[in-house]
């Protein structure tokens, strides 16, 4: 529809004031957001552009506008379009993004824009499913095994091929060692998730069926993957 369409509905939008929660908002955001009826909307106010809110917003059918009032205050409209309750399968995001605004309104809006240009900014060159393995072995190299398995599931759900998991695993074993690899890695949730990838495809199910069991086991109620 577009901002045009229904930018004289605002003023009858709920509105809510997240500039001084703490921790990650979204699961209650994201629980008031599924209750509104096609038609309806939110307005969110926040001491940045909370860009990792709109895909998951998309997937429950929102278009937004943002609308910058104040040196250190946004307001970002949502208006929902159609009703939808796919957000649950939509690949994480990161909304761990969203507390950094406790330390230093700036650095949250830092941190943002840092998230944005790394990983939607059309310049990059390598494809967004090699950054998420790159970004993996990073994470594990870190010994940060719950990013690591974030990443594993986010690149499988956008259609990365088991095969090429493979690889990344056998480089690991060589890069990171046997006996780390058998005591750190193999005992964790990203091995274990890697492993139901493998298992499921040899019991001949289908892709959708493995991401969905994928967000199940490996999702935000893993609270060895979560994040708060």
């Amino acid at each position: 529809m577009g901002f045009e369409q229904w930018k004289d509905q605002i003023s009858n939008f709920e509105c809510i004031d997240v500039r001084h929660l703490q921790g990650n908002f979204f699961p209650g955001l994201q629980k008031r957001a599924g209750g509104l009826s096609k038609g309806s909307g939110l307005t969110i106010i926040q001491t940045f552009e909370p860009l990792p809110l709109y895909a998951p917003m998309e997937a429950l059918g929102f278009e937004h506008f943002a609308k910058q009032v104040g040196a250190d205050e946004f307001h970002i409209y949502f208006y929902r379009v159609q009703e939808t309750e796919t957000a649950e399968m939509a690949p994480f995001r990161p909304l761990a993004l969203l507390n950094y605004p406790m330390i230093d309104e700036r650095l949250g809006q830092i941190a943002v824009d840092f998230w944005d240009l790394t990983w939607n900014d059309q310049k990059r060159t390598l494809p967004y499913e090699m950054r998420l393995l790159l970004s993996l072995t990073n994470a594990v190299g870190a010994g940060r095994m719950r990013q690591a398995t974030r990443e594993l599931v986010k690149a499988y759900i956008h259609g990365l091929d088991s095969a090429a998991l493979d690889d990344v695993f056998e480089l690991l074993a060589w890069n990171q060692g046997i006996g780390y690899f058998s005591s750190e890695i193999g005992p964790s949730q990203l091995f274990q998730a890697y492993k139901l990838i493998k298992t499921r495809e040899k019991s001949g199910k289908q892709c959708r069926e493995i991401e969905q069991e994928l967000m199940e086991k490996f999702g935000e109620k893993n609270p060895e993957v979560k994040v708060q």
